[in-house]
C-alpha cells in the first residue's frame, strides 16, 4: 500500500513539474494579489481546497468561462504561489471503482 502512494505521489509531483506555469504574474506574493490576479485577469474562482503538508494550503482556481486552471499553495506566512496552471478545465464528479476480484 505504501508502494503504491509512494508511486502516486511521485507521478503527481512529475506532473506539476512538467506542468508549466502559464501566468505572466509573479509566481509567489500575497495571498491577495495572487488571487485578484487569477479574478480579474483570468475569472478564475476558487473550487477545491485541501492540506499540503503540515501546514501549506492548496487551492485550484478555475473558470468555465476561460476555461483556465491554476493551482496554487499558500504558507502560513500568507504567500501565495503559482504551482502550476493549464487550459481546458473540466470539473468532474466520478464514483469510486468496485471493491472486489473485478472477474
Amino acid at each position: 500500500m505504501s508502494q503504491q502512494l509512494f508511486a502516486l505521489s511521485f507521478g503527481l509531483a512529475a506532473v506539476l513539474a512538467a506542468t508549466q506555469v502559464a501566468h505572466s504574474a509573479p509566481q509567489c506574493d500575497s495571498r491577495e494579489a495572487v488571487t485578484a490576479l487569477l479574478a480579474d485577469r483570468y475569472n478564475e474562482t476558487r473550487r477545491a481546497v485541501g492540506i499540503a503538508g503540515q501546514s501549506a494550503v492548496m487551492e485550484l482556481y478555475a473558470s468555465d468561462e476561460t476555461g483556465t486552471w491554476s493551482i496554487t499553495m499558500t504558507l502560513p506566512d500568507g504567500i501565495m504561489c503559482l504551482m502550476a496552471s493549464g487550459a481546458n478545465y473540466e470539473a468532474v464528479t466520478e464514483d469510486l471503482p468496485a471493491k472486489g476480484d473485478p472477474a
